[in-house]
């Protein structure tokens, strides 16, 4: 297959690329390097550099190259930043998808991978979450990709085109062959920013609440290592090129961990101290966000394999060692 990756130059879709081309697909890159890294593009991936709201330069890309599916990793995701800028968030977010849907629409286009998120559910009712709980989300985040996913169903009933989409909960880790790996500026998820402690690049790390109803008193999340996140992506892919439905999907490892096991796991794997300090609670945390990703397996046959927190916390820690400025040389 020919596949487009939008965001492919970011965390999550370099790791989309490395693993397509693995597979012996042909993959199509297309990034405005807002955030993402062009060091972290597969060389072998042809890639087109520019905005997915330019419907020009789309369908550029799509006269170009013949494209049999598209997974979908292109948005801004910072849930704080969201909130203070609404509009930026629904422009490229939910019109990005809108021109994107287009232009897919004009050149036949019919299967879409989306990566979405658990935020689009907000304050969980119960524990694990499933796909059928209510969506009601508390940031400007959530909401975009929410929205996103209407557009999909909606442009589905229309023209026929396919969808999956993925609502993740924390994605960490990095290839195996420490090639690729996250960094983002700012680094706002936890399992790098406890890297950096690691690598004296941060004085500590700072634990946000000590006072949850859990077990040692802080926050709990569900780890996926983002190569068997990927492997779920592929998996829909193939999934809809063999006539499957449209549907949603929960991607996590259905166990949690806390913030102060993470920060264990992190001082066991690098042999460093790793200094912490509690502050206060960060507005509209959760105590516990757990998914059930049954559906997922059922449906998919998805199953991840990298599930050892110790495993997410080895190959995260190889990245940044090997490189503790990220793409940036030096």
């Amino acid at each position: 297959m020919n596949i487009l990756v939008l965001g492919g130059a970011g965390y999550i879709g370099s790791h989309a690329v490395y693993q397509l081309i693995d597979k012996g697909e042909n993959v199509v890159v297309i990034d405005n390097l807002e955030t993402g890294h062009v060091e972290a593009i597969h060389p072998n991936a042809s890639f087109y550099q520019g905005d997915i709201r330019d419907i020009k330069f789309l369908r550029d890309v799509f006269d170009k190259e013949s494209i049999d599916g598209v997974m979908h990793f292109a948005a801004n995701s910072l849930v704080g930043e969201s909130m203070e800028k609404p509009l930026k968030y629904f422009d490229n977010n939910v019109y990005g998808t809108q021109v994107l849907l287009q232009a897919m629409t004009e050149h036949s286009v019919n299967r879409i991978v989306f990566s979405s998120t658990a935020a689009t559910y907000g304050e969980p009712e119960s524990i694990p979450l499933t796909e059928v709980m209510q969506t009601k989300p508390s940031n400007t985040y959530g909401e975009t990709k929410l929205t996103m996913e209407k557009l999909m169903k909606w442009t589905e009933q229309a023209y026929g085109i396919k969808y999956v989409s993925l609502r993740y909960f924390n994605v960490a880790g990095a290839r195996e062959s420490g090639e690729i790996g996250e960094d983002h500026r700012p680094e706002t998820h936890l399992v790098p920013i406890i890297l950096q402690t690691a690598l004296g690049q941060r004085s500590h790390i700072s634990i946000f609440g000590d006072d949850y109803d859990t077990a040692d008193g802080t926050c709990i999340r569900d780890y996926v290592h983002v190569e068997d996140l990927i492997q779920a992506h592929i998996q829909a892919m193939n999934h809809l090129k063999d006539g499957g439905q449209s549907n949603i999907f929960n991607l996590g490892s259905s166990q949690g961990f806390s913030v102060k096991e993470m920060i264990d796991a992190a001082r066991n794997v690098t042999g460093k101290d790793i200094p912490a300090k509690i502050g206060k609670r960060r507005q509209g945390d959760p105590s516990t966000l757990i998914a059930s990703s049954d559906k997922a397996k059922q449906v998919l046959g998805w199953r991840p394999s990298r599930t050892s927190i110790t495993q997410i916390m080895e190959d995260a820690w190889s990245w940044h060692s090997a490189r503790p400025n990220g793409y940036q040389e030096g």
